[in-house]
This record gives C-alpha cells, sequence and structure tokens, in this order.
C-alpha cells in the first residue's frame, strides 16, 4: 500500500476522501485554488498546495499543476474524486507517466464509455439491454428521420458526445424532426466539437435506476446493489436512495448482472456506476430496464450504497489501486435496510433556483446523522464551483422511517444568510407520491408549486414577536434602566396609555401584525441580528424578521411619519420624492441589507416630506430615511 495521497479535487469531495485515507493512516494532501486558501478541505489535509487562481481551469482542470504539486510533496498517489478530471483519461495516462499510482478505472475503460454511440455498441456486443433507437454511421436527415419514423414517436435526439442535457431534443411529431435535429446538431457541435447524434425512443415515465459495480486488477467485478436516483431538477439530482422502490428480487438480478457484464466488457478496476433508464409507467419489469451510459468514477450518491452494505468505497479504492482484490465476494455484500441521501444546495427555490454565494455566517446542520460537507461556519460559497455544500445520508429498516428521518434532518439545517434548498428537499420527502413510491424523473417538474416552502407559522411568528418586542426596546430617555420601559416595568405599561397588545413586523419584507405574548412556545431557533432585527429557522428555511419600534425609537414606520432603517444598509433606490402623494403601504426609500433589500413603506395615506438620504449612502441602525406627513381629512 502506498503512504500518501493527493486528492486532485475540492471541498466535500476532498474531504470524504481524505477521512477515509487518514483512518487507513495514509498521508493526505490537498491541492487548493486561491478562492479556495480557506477552505475545510485545506484545513483537513496533513499538507495543501497552492495550483492557481479561482477559475477551475486555471486550477483543479490544470494537470501540469496538479501533478508538479504531486511532485513537490512526494505523493505516492492520485485520488481524481468525482467531477473536475475524474473522467479524463489524458489525465490518467500523465499521472500513470509520472510513476504515481492512478485511483481510477484504465484510460481504456473510460474512453470506451466516454462517447454515448460507441459504449451503446459495445453493450450490445455484451448482451446489455439497451433504448431502442438508432446509432448508425449514416447521420443524412433522410436516414435519421426514417428511424424516428421506425421507432416511434416521442423520440429523443442526443448528441453522441454529449452530456448535461445538452445536444439534447425531444421531438413530438415527425413534421417536427428536421427542426430537432438541427438544433441538436448545432448544440453538438457548439458543445463538444461533434455534431453526430443518435436516436432513442423517448420513455414517458422514466426511473433513473444505477448500479454500483467494482472491478479490480484480479478480472474480478462485483456489483453492490442499485440506488435509485429520480428526483431530478433539469437533470441535477436532488435525492437519491437505495435501494430501488418497486425493485422485486427478479428485477433486480437481471439489472445488476447486466451491470457487471457492462463492466467486465471494458475490463473495468476501481468503482464505477452503470446508468439505466427505466420504462415505470407500469412498475419496473426487467424487459423494460436499459442501459443509458456508465460513469467510470465514485459517484456523488456512493454514501447510500455505503450505509445498505457496509462497505467503504473509498477504502475498496485505495485497496484495489494497490493491487489488492476485492475484500468480499458477491454473494457475501448484503443488502441491509434502506438509505436516503440529499443534496444540500446553496440556492435559492424562491428565486428559480439560482445560486446563492456569500459567507456561511451561520451554519448548522444535523449533528445525529451522516453528514458529508466541505465548508463551514465562517466559510465562503464561491461562484466559481459547484453550489452543493453538504449530502444529509440516513439508514433506517425501511423506505417509511429513512424518508421521514431525512425530512428532519432537512428541516433541522440552518444556514444565513446563504439560501438553501432544505425547506425544498423536506417538502419533497414528505409529499404523497414520493412516499408511496410513485416517482419519476418528472416528479419535481410536475408538483414544483406544491414544493415550494411555507410561510412563517404562525406559533412561530408569535416567537418572533416574543424575540423582538418593541416594548422591551430603551425608552426616549435612552435610560436602559427606566422603569417605564416594558422590558423592566409591568408588560406594556405606559403611563396615560392603553397597554401594548400588537406587535408590528417586516417578515422577508413581508408586514406581519401579531399578537403579543409574555413567553415563547420555544417552536423556533432564533438568531439575533440587531437589537431589532434577527433570524428564524423553521423547517429548512430562513427568515429574516424586523420590528417596527414605537413612535421616537427603533426602526420602520412609527406614529409620527418617520421611516427608521431597520438595520445597517445602503440605500438602493428612492421610489418616491419630497412632495409625493402616497397611500399607506407605498415604497418610498429602499434599504438593502444582508444581502437583501427592504423597502420602507408609507405607514398611512399622506404626503412625503424630507427624504433625508441618497442613493448610495450608506445609513446606521435607528437613522431616519424619509418622513410621510399624514394627509389632511376630508372636509
Amino acid at each position: 500500500m502506498f503512504k500518501s495521497v493527493l486528492v486532485a479535487n475540492r471541498g466535500e469531495i476532498a474531504c470524504r476522501v481524505f477521512r477515509t485515507a487518514r483512518r487507513m493512516g495514509l498521508r493526505t494532501i490537498a491541492v487548493y485554488s486561491e478562492a479556495d486558501a480557506k477552505a475545510l478541505h485545506v484545513r483537513e489535509a496533513d499538507e495543501a498546495v497552492l495550483i492557481g487562481p479561482a477559475a477551475a481551469r486555471e486550477s483543479y482542470l490544470d494537470t501540469a499543476r496538479v501533478l508538479a504539486a504531486a511532485k513537490q510533496t512526494g505523493a505516492e498517489a492520485i485520488h481524481p474524486g468525482y467531477g473536475f478530471l475524474s473522467e479524463n483519461a489524458d489525465f490518467a495516462e500523465a499521472v500513470m507517466a509520472a510513476g504515481l499510482v492512478w485511483i481510477g478505472p484504465p484510460p481504456a475503460a473510460i474512453r470506451a464509455m466516454g462517447l454515448k454511440d460507441a459504449a451503446k455498441s459495445l453493450m450490445m456486443e455484451a448482451g446489455v439491454p439497451v433504448t431502442p433507437g438508432y446509432l448508425g454511421e449514416d447521420q443524412s436527415l433522410e436516414r435519421l428521420q426514417k428511424e424516428a419514423d421506425a421507432i416511434g414517436y416521442p423520440v429523443l435526439i442526443k448528441a453522441v458526445a454529449g452530456g448535461g442535457g445538452k445536444g439534447m431534443k425531444k421531438v413530438e411529431r415527425a413534421q417536427d424532426f428536421a427542426a430537432g435535429l438541427a438544433g441538436a446538431q448545432r448544440e453538438g457541435e457548439a458543445s463538444f466539437g461533434d455534431p453526430r447524434v443518435l436516436i432513442e425512443k423517448y420513455i414517458t415515465r422514466p426511473r433513473h435506476i444505477e448500479v454500483q459495480v467494482f472491478g479490480d486488477t484480479h478480472g474480478t467485478v462485483v456489483h453492490l446493489h442499485e440506488r435509485d436516483c429520480s428526483l431530478q431538477r433539469r437533470h441535477q439530482k436532488v435525492i437519491e436512495e437505495a435501494p430501488a422502490p418497486g425493485m422485486d428480487a427478479a428485477t433486480r438480478e437481471a439489472v445488476t448482472a447486466a451491470a457487471v457484464r457492462a463492466a467486465k466488457a471494458v475490463n473495468y478496476e476501481g468503482a464505477g456506476t452503470i446508468e439505466f433508464i427505466a420504462d415505470a409507467s407500469d412498475g419496473l419489469k426487467a424487459d423494460r430496464i436499459w442501459f443509458m451510459e456508465m460513469n467510470t468514477r465514485l459517484q456523488v450518491e456512493h454514501p447510500v450504497t455505503e450505509a445498505i452494505t457496509g462497505v467503504d468505497l473509498v477504502e475498496w479504492q485505495l485497496r484495489v489501486a494497490a493491487g489488492e482484490p476485492i475484500p468480499l465476494k458477491q454473494a457475501d455484500i448484503p443488502l441491509n435496510g434502506w438509505a436516503m441521501e440529499a443534496r444540500l444546495y446553496a440556492e435559492d427555490p424562491a428565486n428559480g433556483f439560482l445560486p446563492s454565494i456569500g459567507k456561511l455566517d451561520h451554519f448548522r446542520l444535523p449533528d445525529d446523522i451522516r453528514v458529508d460537507t466541505g465548508v463551514m461556519e465562517g466559510g465562503e460559497v464561491s461562484q466559481f464551483y459547484d453550489p452543493m455544500i453538504a449530502k444529509l445520508i440516513v439508514h433506517r429498516e425501511t423506505r417509511e422511517e429513512a424518508a421521514e428521518a431525512l425530512a428532519e434532518a432537512a428541516g433541522e439545517v440552518e444556514v444565513w444568510p446563504v439560501k438553501t434548498n432544505a425547506a425544498f428537499v423536506m417538502k419533497c420527502l414528505e409529499h404523497p407520491r414520493f412516499n408511496s413510491g410513485d416517482i419519476d424523473t418528472g416528479f419535481i417538474a410536475a408538483e414544483e408549486p406544491a414544493l415550494t416552502a411555507e410561510p412563517l407559522s404562525a406559533m412561530a411568528l408569535e416567537d418572533a414577536a416574543y424575540y423582538l418586542r418593541t416594548d422591551a426596546a430603551p425608552d426616549e430617555s435612552g435610560d436602559p434602566t427606566s422603569p417605564w420601559d416594558g422590558g423592566y416595568g409591568p408588560r406594556g405599561f405606559r403611563a396615560n396609555a392603553a397597554a401594548r397588545t400588537d406587535q408590528h413586523l417586516v417578515v422577508d419584507g413581508r408586514p406581519q401584525t401579531v399578537a403579543m405574548r409574555d413567553e415563547a412556545h420555544g417552536v423556533i431557533s432564533y438568531l439575533p441580528l440587531s437589537p431589532r432585527a434577527g433570524v428564524a429557522f423553521e423547517n429548512g428555511s430562513a427568515f429574516e424578521i424586523r420590528a417596527f419600534a414605537r413612535a421616537g425609537a427603533g426602526s420602520g414606520p412609527a406614529s409620527d411619519g418617520a421611516l427608521r432603517a431597520p438595520m445597517p444598509g445602503k440605500i438602493v433606490a428612492a421610489p418616491a420624492k419630497s412632495g409625493d402623494t402616497v397611500t399607506k403601504g407605498q415604497p418610498v426609500v429602499v434599504l438593502e441589507a444582508m444581502k437583501m433589500e427592504h423597502a420602507l413603506v408609507a405607514p398611512f395615506d399622506g404626503v412625503v416630506g424630507e427624504i433625508a438620504v441618497s442613493v448610495g449612502d450608506q445609513v446606521a441602525d435607528g437613522t431616519v430615511l424619509a418622513t410621510v406627513e399624514a394627509a389632511a381629512p376630508a372636509s
């Protein structure tokens, strides 16, 4: 066994490999870009080397720089992780040419599975079922149209060198085929330099089933059962599970045997995944599952396979790369219980799932399940790399128990101010269709309206009102020990004034009025941002809350019409100007704070008095930004 390993990757991937390597007594070496200088994988390694600027092509994808780092540190082996250079045959050859151990499949196997048409031809020769279609050399419109007509519509046109949905067109009718073909050819040429296409029967209710395979240098290939990765959003996997729901023993035997044949056909070594597409319109059946492609690397979702088999797949990778045989025979690989994994992405489901970047001021994940992550509190989510920040993995006896446990875990996620998909994941796991196993790759698109996060609950709002109660703020005199202040005297007591019973809040920019309470329910986790603002975490969502303080102090609109900054920030807009007539709720000034915009609105119908700030100004908490004068009553 070699004594040191360099991981040519970053983040969660590198941290995962390091965990096993350390347990095995190996020296761990990290590479990092300038953007990752303070990243978790850099801290966890025994040694780390800067290899270039933030852009991946100038650092993590630069073969020469990675090999130079290996030479500099005396690394004996290189693990590519998953992503970046992990399926690059030229990189694998360069590693071996440098006299280092390549922890991955042979370059020839990577190349054999790299083109969809060549891989399908190879699979057909090996007796692996492939999706009905055409992958011939004749690329004329006439021949392709004829083949599509024979297959029957709808069909899927795919660029042979494609991936990630590029160069892929669904065609519903014969008369639309020529246009779809032209589009697929253009995308194939632009993205991959290859306009050639293949045609497949389009599966109306597809399930994404994949089988974990493993080969060694002694000619042995085994499988470690199947996974279901059907819950996807725009080809991006969200939830994976093992085993696949609805998979009976006969179908499992057929699909896993086909996967082993596929791996043997390319003399496979190391960890790999054979991906199949299943027609789930009538359940999973052996004669309705077809080869799609092979991933010649470890997969992001490998933890669910580890959970049901008790196998550390990274340890197997290291041992097989060192020339050792696979530790278990096929008959000895168990399938115990049910495992599920959710990918926690730094993205905003409420804003089209756009990536959410920035510093992780608050980062709390469940501590009673397996969590694979490459970030930490105080770290940063960079614009340069994949937005996945963690994986939540559970293992239980049954699928129902696993789904319940993972939903609970997703609901415990607390991240601020970066947005995450935790609440979205929780909704997926709690959906009746998911729980019944009625899933396919179109599940999220079909059910998306029902998967959006709910607003803060009534009980949580009451708790927020308690934590941000305005009558606990110092009184106008500025004396925090004043007996007239609600925090010290009777709750809500004011001389010659009625007791306060309502609290006025702004939750994620929306005004809310909440009945006051003398104590909290304790249903939310609360993060103070300032005396007048905080964040409430509930069911995987984060809600920014600020209080409208009483007149003369605090933030928000008061009875005198003064609009005060709820927290420090920057003025980004002034929709109204002095002298404008405004109605209650109309925006007057817009403040940007905590990476969000907050509109300060007219508290009543009236006329804008002074606008005390200009766009671009930085303002402190409590600064009067504008005033509104009440409209004169009608005569």
